[in-house]
């Protein structure tokens, strides 16, 4: 009898299963679909000996410092401030849109109080801010819209950003300085020797038992347990009683080249040009040395793995109708990025999860007799080959 079955090995799953064995000693069996630990999050080495993220880049940053202070328990870090261009015009420039941006696209020289007026001089004035479109074109115009995101957002979701809900474009930023960081947080750092080795540290108790390649209803039934805490899409749980939640997915296509390096920073955008969204190059995040590099590109799709929730008021009903559902299952937490139908940053899942472990343990009495070591065979951590 196990006290908790953990759906999924991700962030969420994995910070709770830490959680439980550690600070209530009980017994956890910790699932996963997938042949690895680590969720979207998942890097490995590949057959040149370069470590890639299977699923596109993941950049750790935070402002909370007992998030960061709580992961450093796993891994020691590598710090490294994320920088992105865009291809616009046949020129890489930085994205987010920033001063040096505005001066090379436009062959100008403006000063960053310059800059605050050529904005203000083409934002258009929008009555109340609901959409994509909304946000950007109320801060910059339709030019720069139109240049950098009108196009990658269409890519990126198979909607118009008129379409889609003010959050997609709000998460990035315009600056009138020459700050090129994508990420302004506090905290920005790599895990040393990746997320993976660092998920392996998370889950190594003796109390957390690991189980890849398994579904949800392969066990559900088969193995006792009291409690469970399920990391999937909420709408497969109740088996799509209202119907499927949409999702946009991703394709990665995995390239080596035989280089030391390909471009100038991690990740060039293509809002412009071809199928594909970005590509990243790892060695920039990672600080590897490696006579070749590795790349990944990203080609959206309305079909696979369920990667971003689609912000849009409709889905947002849906979700909901599913959400009263899941409060009035007993003995069932649901927690993460596909549990709760939000899109949501790294630090934010684990916030999410430490703050649901407070709530279990505030709620649910310990219990009062030590469970039994669980034998070292039945033991299993998915390694990066």
């Amino acid at each position: 009898m196990y006290d908790w079955l953990i759906v999924g090995a991700g962030f969420a799953g994995s910070v709770l299963a830490e959680r439980l064995a550690n600070e209530r000693n009980e017994r956890i069996l910790l699932i996963d679909r997938r042949n690895h630990i680590g969720g979207n999050a998942y890097d490995r080495f590949d057959e040149h000996g370069l470590l890639i993220h299977q699923y596109g880049p993941h950049i750790f940053h935070t402002n909370a410092k007992q998030i960061f202070d709580y992961l450093s328990r796993f891994t020691q870090w590598r710090f490294y401030e994320h920088r992105v261009l865009a291809e616009v015009d046949g020129l890489l420039v930085p994205i987010p849109i920033n001063l040096d941006t505005v001066n090379k696209l436009y062959g100008l020289h403006l000063t960053s109080e310059q800059l605050q007026d050529w904005f203000a001089g083409r934002a258009e004035k929008v009555g109340e801010i609901k959409t994509s479109e909304d946000v950007v074109v109320s801060v910059v115009g339709r030019e720069l819209y139109e240049k950098f995101f009108r196009g990658y957002t269409r890519k990126q979701w198979g909607l118009d950003p008129s379409e889609l809900d003010k959050s997609v474009t709000s998460r990035v930023p315009t600056r009138t300085n020459r700050d090129d960081r994508y990420f302004g947080d506090e905290f920005q750092f790599m895990p040393r020797h990746g997320y993976t080795r660092m998920f392996e540290k998370m889950v190594s108790h003796p109390n957390i038992h690991v189980m890849t390649q398994t579904d949800y209803q392969d066990v559900r039934y088969a193995i006792p347990h009291r409690r469970v805490i399920f990391t999937g899409p909420i709408d497969e749980y109740f088996d799509f009683r209202f119907g499927k939640l949409p999702y946009r997915s991703l394709r990665f296509e995995h390239v080596t080249l035989d280089k030391p390096l390909h471009q100038p920073v991690g990740v060039v955008n293509y809002p412009q040009t071809h199928d594909y969204t970005r590509v990243t190059e790892y060695k920039h995040l990672t600080g590897q040395e490696h006579a070749k590099t590795a790349l990944t590109y990203e080609y959206p799709s309305a079909v696979g793995d369920p990667y971003y929730p689609i912000p849009k008021p409709e889905n947002q009903a849906l979700f909901k109708k599913y959400e009263r559902l899941a409060l009035a299952t007993p003995n069932v937490w649901f927690v993460g990025r596909l549990a709760t139908y939000r899109y949501y940053n790294m630090d934010q899942i684990v916030g999410q999860a430490l703050a649901t472990f407070r709530r279990i343990n505030e709620t649910l009495p310990l219990r009062t007799e030590s469970p039994p070591a669980l034998p070292i065979s039945a033991k299993t951590t998915a390694l990066a080959s």
